[in-house]
């Protein structure tokens, strides 16, 4: 496994979703002016076929908290 190149594709993903979720978190509280604080949950999770041999601790990360105006 190429470390460098694990990272890296991580940090696209990452990058690519940080970009896109602050795009979806701001649009949404500007089309919802009342709202005072939005309360959110961020899942990472592992979508992967491992055709029947799935490993005995799945990737998921869950990640509560909230964003206030």
């Amino acid at each position: 496994m190429d470390d460098d190149i694990v990272r890296k594709d991580i940090r696209r993903l990452l990058k690519t979703f940080g970009v896109k979720a602050d795009e979806a978190v701001l649009g949404h509280l500007l089309r919802n002016p009342r709202i005072k604080e939005l309360k959110l949950r961020l899942t990472l999770e592992d979508l992967t076929d491992y055709q029947g041999q799935a490993p005995d601790q799945p990737l998921r990360l869950v990640i509560e908290d909230s964003v206030k105006k």
